[in-house]
Parts: structure tokens; sequence; C-alpha cells
């Protein structure tokens, strides 16, 4: 295993040829604030973009194929240094990619079945670092077969490259469809609907203005909420004490455990249509009802823990910036048109519902009640210009402390990525899942949420200790979305038989 025990980060190395740039090339060249905070030991992160494969992995073609995409890109062609004022840049370096290819040997005898086999060489990763000697990404190819797909890949780049949105851009970019070799895979794009009241605005003009009135009043309402509550977090208000949380302070070297389930994305938009709600309620409705099986499964008489009073709250990770789209990186990696990339994003904090319901609906219920708030709120813009107003008055190390104190306060973080609904291959070889984690955040349990073609798949990362049965949990959550499922086919079949 390459890398060392991720206890704190390296040291920089520390560049003094910068007298002869001119201001703007010194600009263009240096992190971001926000990329630059991912530096600091008490927010060291790495995402994890984990690929299964429906066929063996021809080892050259996939070295081929990153010698050709990725040695282009300015951020995965330069190292991050820091020059003698404190500043870190990019300073571009030249690539051996056999440096960033890994192929793990596995040994015969390892007495582990090949789904444990990855799942405990994706553990390990979590517990080491990218050497700052070279650009902070690698890629890892295991050729086993497990129960998911025929091999898999797992490709970490630190987060100061990038966020989840414009890394999933960048990494659909070395992708084309199935179908057609030569053509880019497209994300979905989503259009809100137009009011359509607004057809009549001469004869509409009172009823527009009294519903402008009411959803400013609301939305001002609920970002002073979220306002109070997230400052509320930073200074005491954290959650409770459970199955899901540990008692230990928070570590960035905790050795983190993964797994990752699938349900079919057709079955997820049948309830959606069944409960009028959104893709992300019917998600988090899920989540809380896999906790809330989770919790009865293995607390429910044990009586150390209750439900009464129980704060868990999730912070829900919001991308605050358009998403780049897979044309213009690709555009930029053969043009060498310059792309701004980085990291852009904030998060809401959301109450979790943890207990039994009868009707398991209610728990896309409860979800789309909350997130419907939290649509008409500007509390994930406050997160992110809160944490740039530490930035300025504290410093990188005051900004991720920051951050890293308002995440660990809660209980669960939840992102959501979309994937392109078509096949798609890379150097000729399918896609079976593609699962989107993450290494060092400083929550206890992350689920990560990723569309591809006709599935849906949750990865779920926990630090090791607070979930003795990972995979167990994992079966928590299929579960759940089946009895959700059911019920949604029963009430849609009770509706069609009061419409006959």
């Amino acid at each position: 295993m390459e890398g060392k025990r991720k206890m704190s980060v390296k040291p920089l190395r520390i560049i003094s040829n910068t007298s002869n740039l001119n201001g703007e090339k010194e600009a263009a060249m240096l992190l971001s604030p926000s990329s630059r905070m991912f530096h600091e030991p008490s927010y060291n992160v790495y995402v994890l973009a984990v690929m299964g494969w429906k066929v063996t992995i021809n080892i050259d073609s996939i070295k081929a194929e990153l010698q050709s995409k990725m040695l282009k890109h300015p951020r995965f062609s330069s190292l991050q240094v820091m020059d003698e004022s404190g500043n870190m840049r990019w300073v571009p370096t030249r690539v051996n990619i056999d440096d960033h290819v890994i192929v793990p040997k596995f040994a015969d005898n390892n007495n582990m079945d090949n789904d444990e086999l990855v799942e405990n060489y994706m553990s390990n990763l979590s517990t080491t670092n990218v050497d700052m000697s070279k650009p902070l990404w690698d890629f890892h190819i295991l050729n086993v077969k497990t129960s998911h797909a025929e091999a898999t890949c797992v490709f970490r780049i630190h987060h100061s490259i990038g966020d989840g949105a414009a890394l999933m851009s960048f990494l659909l970019s070395c992708f084309r469809t199935t179908s057609d070799p030569t053509c880019l895979p497209k994300l979905p794009v989503f259009s809100s609907s137009n009011d359509k009241s607004n057809s009549s605005p001469n004869k509409n003009r009172k009823k527009n203005l009294w519903l402008y009135l009411v959803k400013l009043c609301l939305l001002l309402f609920n970002t002073m909420v979220d306002v109070l509550l997230f400052i509320a977090t930073a200074l005491f208000l954290k959650d409770s004490q459970t199955p899901f949380t540990t008692t230990q302070a928070f570590n960035a070297s905790a050795r983190q455990r993964y797994i990752y389930r699938s349900v079919s994305l057709d079955d997820i938009k049948f309830i959606k249509d069944v409960t009028n709600a959104k893709v992300n309620d019917v998600v988090l409705g899920i989540i809380q009802a896999a906790l809330s099986r989770y919790f009865h499964r293995t607390h429910g008489k044990a009586g150390k823990f209750s439900v009464e009073g129980m704060r868990c709250r999730a912070n829900v990770i919001v991308n605050l910036r358009p998403a780049l789209g897979v044309q213009a990186i690709d555009e930029m990696i053969e043009k060498n048109v310059a792309v701004i990339q980085g990291n852009c994003f904030g998060f809401v904090l959301v109450p979790l519902s943890i207990g039994q319901l009868d009707n398991p609906l209610d728990y896309v219920a409860k979800a789309k009640t909350l997130m419907d708030r939290k649509k008409h709120s500007l509390g994930s813009q406050f997160s992110f210009y809160a944490s740039q107003l530490f930035l300025n008055l504290f410093g990188f190390k005051g900004a991720a402390k920051l951050t890293q104190r308002v995440t660990s306060q809660t209980t669960l973080a939840l992102s959501n990525v979309i994937g392109p609904r078509e096949q798609i291959s890379c150097a000729g070889h399918p896609l079976e899942f593609i699962a989107p984690t993450c290494s060092g955040y400083p929550t206890g349990i992350m689920v990560h949420v990723c569309s591809y073609v006709n599935k849906l798949t949750f990865t779920i990362a926990v630090d090791e200790g607070i979930i003795p049965d990972l995979n167990q949990f994992g079966d928590d959550f299929i579960k759940s979305f089946m009895l959700i499922k059911e019920a949604a086919h029963a009430h849609h079949t009770k509706l069609a038989t009061k419409l006959d």
C-alpha cells in the first residue's frame, strides 16, 4: 500500500522562484481559499470514486486513456506547493503515469472473499495520503471479480483539486457512450417549471405580487432560522449520543469502512410520483427509514438509547455553482482552454426523524416537508460565506476549524451526485456502476448517492467501530427501500381503485 499513515498532513515543499511572475499569473496559479482549506490537518479530505466494470480491466489501455486525458488537465499535472509568503500555488510538473496507477497483488491465501477484499482495500486507503511530491491523485485497479462487478477501480483525488460536481464532469470527460464511442456522455439537465399564472401578467398582477411577498417572507424567516441553527451548532448545539455517533474526538486519520448498495432508479421515480415529492426527498426518506430500522433492530430493547428527545441531523452538502459540464471539460483538455474549477459548496442542517412509523411512506412525507423548507432558505449560501469570512479573519486554520466544528456536531453527511442516464465506457470498458465517497470528512457516517443509467447507488462510509456489522446496515437500506416501494404500490393501487 502506498503512502503513510494519515496522522498529519506532510510538510509542504517551499518554492522561491516566483518573483518573475506578474500579478495576473500569480493569481491564476494560487489555490483558491476554499481549496487551500483542505490542506489543514483538521480537514484533510479525499474524494474516492469507486467504479465497477462489466469486464476485466486491460491495464495498458486504461493507462493510455488516463495519459491522454488527465495529464493535459492542469490540476492533475501540477504540484501543490507553498511559496515563501505562505501561499499555496499550482506548479506544473512532469507526470509519470506509472507513479499514479496502482495495481495491487493479492495473496491467494488471504481468507477473504473478493467483496471483503475490495472493501478492506478501500478501508486501507482511508488511512493513507497521496505523496505531496506528485500531483494529489492516484488510480487503483483491482482486477478481482465481486458480486457487484467483474473488476473495480478506485480513483482517489484530494478535495483541493475540486468538489464533487467539478470532478464528476472531469471524470465523465474520460468516457464515451457505449452506443456511440465518439459521443461524450451527458448529464441530465433539470429546468425549473414556469409559474402558469405569469401567462396573464396584467390580470394576475396583484395575485402574483402577493405570492411574491409571501415567498419573500418565508425565505427571510427560513434563512434566519437556519442561520441561528448554524451559529448555535458552531458554538454548542451537538447531536445526541446515539449508535450512529462516537464518543471519541474527531480524528482525520480514523480508519473508515465502505459499502455500496444499488436500487432501481425507476422505482425511486415511481415513489416520487406517488408521494408528489422529489428524488432527493425519497432518498432522505430511505435514509431515515434505514437509520430507524437499524436503531430498533439493534437497540430497540436495550434501553441505553431512546428516540425520545433524540437529536439527529444530517449536514446536506449543496453545490453552489452551475455545473461546468462534460463538454467544457473535454474542450479544455483537447484545446487547452482555461476553465476555473475548485470548490464552491455549502451545506444545510436537516433534522432526521428516527422512529418506527406504521406507514413507510411517512418517512418520505417527513423528508419532503423538511426539504421544502430548506429549498426556501439561503442557509447553504450563508454557510459558504461564513467560511469565507473566517478565511479572511482567521486564515485557513480558522475556516477549516469552523467547518470541521459544525459538521462534526452532526450525525451524518449527505451528498447527491447526478450521473449519466446512458451506458458509458472508458477505453472499451463498459461501466457497471459508479459510487463516489470521501475519506477524512468530520462525521462518523457519510452517505453519497449517485445515479447512473437505471440505478441509484448508496455509498456508505463509516468510521470503524460505529457500526459493527456494516453489511447488515447496508441491507437495512435495501429493506427500507423495498418497504417504501411496496407501500407506494399499495397506495397507487388504492387510488386507482377509487377512481374506477
